[in-house]
């Protein structure tokens, strides 16, 4: 071997060894992260298991009970509050059926646990599934304590462990369609955004990010059927039974007026016109006009994110859904408790440091919440009373990030990009 071929080998050698030197370190960091989050898991566990959760725990309970003695267009035309689309009502009714089986009454697994228990399962899926993604591509490299807070997030220990909703497998299957798009799979992408809509409605909002995604990749059919079939294949029983009390109200249903954001800014000048109680029916013509801008001003930006940013990479998306949340966040007429996990992993994706700043002041909201509704710690139920001005005000402090974050991040890019204009429907490039 001559002088100039030892020096090649022995640089593509150093080569190799650096790569399988940095392979193992990312499975080594990841490894960690998982750890982390079956911590954050057997916490969830134990939480559940001997505690009851929110009011929301005693909603699901009543409609599993409406659901084992009468069918789920009896319940959509009874309940104006049974907003879910029909896979979320048969595992309702699943788990109230088990819940006074002798077998599980006797180890402990009650209703309000076996609600969250799908919930604490997602939440360790959608951590995997990011560790996947950070050493499956350098676009992702995400720093370790960002993962490692996200893995033991407060948040998701208050909302999943505590609250008892379906939020969290919402959030996993929306991850997982993320996820294949940078697979290129665009069925497998088409169904598990079904999927995630099966569990709560609100994705819908980001289909048209999805489907320009794919249509700038000429596999927009696919990604089409695929959603399509799946929804129609699961929504069947409603909407060939009765598909107008299915639209009034899974699709029609805006969340509490007067908790969050601009409404609550409206409803704290204490004018007689923003002063309605917080609901999300029944509420003032003044007030419902303040709610179909807020939510046209939302559906307008998701649809100009989507066309603006379909012919970006792959990583893009993530970044696409994350502006998406936080515009929503920002707008919308009404948020709810347990809402605040739906943005967090694109939110981690998009800006670790803004996720960092997000999931400290969201946290804060949070004890504040269910400390105030619980009566104190430790938490045990909570059933809100209508006390809003004790707990409210720190609704403020997650709204204002989301808001300073959405400024930081715009100066961000015109800087990067002296020609861009936020009100245009100019397409993006990759620089």
């Amino acid at each position: 071997m001559n002088p100039v071929q030892s020096i090649d080998f022995a640089i593509t050698r150093s080569s190799h060894e650096e790569i399988g030197f940095l392979a193992q370190s990312r499975r080594c960091r990841n490894l960690w992260i998982i750890g982390f989050a079956l911590i954050g898991l057997t916490l969830k566990l134990v939480i559940a298991f001997n505690t009851f959760g929110s009011s929301d725990v005693v909603i699901f309970y009543d409609f599993g009970k409406a659901l084992t003695k009468h069918d789920l267009g009896w319940l959509y035309q009874h309940s104006i509050y049974f907003n879910h689309p029909p896979l979320t009502a048969y595992y309702l009714r699943a788990i109230y059926q088990l819940g006074h089986q002798p077998f599980f009454r006797g180890d402990g697994l009650t209703f309000p646990f076996l609600l969250r228990l799908p919930g604490i399962i997602a939440d360790l899926i959608t951590v995997i599934a990011l560790c996947w993604m950070t050493g499956q591509d350098r676009q992702f490299r995400l720093p370790t304590w960002a993962l490692a807070l996200f893995a033991l997030s407060p948040v998701s220990i208050m909302v999943t462990g505590f609250h008892g909703n379906t939020d969290p497998v919402m959030v996993m299957f929306l991850v997982l369609a993320s996820l294949f798009c940078l697979r290129g799979k665009s069925v497998w992408c088409g169904l598990f955004l079904a999927l995630s809509c099966q569990i709560k409605i609100i994705p819908l909002l980001l289909l048209p990010i999805f489907f320009f995604f794919w249509l700038s990749r000429r596999r927009a059919v696919s990604f089409s059927l695929s959603f399509v079939l799946a929804s129609l294949v699961l929504w069947a029983e409603p909407l060939l039974k009765f598909p107008a009390l299915f639209f009034k109200n899974v699709l029609s249903y805006g969340s509490f007026w007067g908790i969050w954001g601009i409404t609550y800014c409206l409803r704290a000048t204490n004018l007689g016109m923003f002063r309605m109680e917080t609901f999300f029916f029944d509420i003032s013509p003044v007030e419902s006009f303040v709610v179909t801008v807020l939510k046209f001003i939302i559906i307008a930006a998701v649809l100009m994110i989507a066309w603006r940013r379909r012919n970006l990479g792959e990583r893009a998306l993530f970044d696409s859904v994350a502006y998406a949340w936080i515009v929503f966040f920002v707008f919308a007429p009404g948020v709810s408790a347990q809402y605040l996990v739906w943005l967090a992993p694109f939110v981690l994706v998009l800006s670790p440091v803004f996720y960092g700043w997000l999931a400290a002041s969201s946290s804060l909201f949070l004890f504040f919440f269910y400390n105030v509704n619980a009566g104190g710690f430790p938490w045990y139920g909570v059933i809100s009373d209508g006390r809003h001005g004790d707990w409210a005000p720190w609704s403020l402090w997650p709204w204002t990030t989301l808001i300073l974050g959405l400024i930081l991040l715009w100066k961000k890019a015109a800087a990067a990009d002296p020609s861009l204009r936020l009100f245009s429907l100019q397409t993006l490039r990759e620089p």
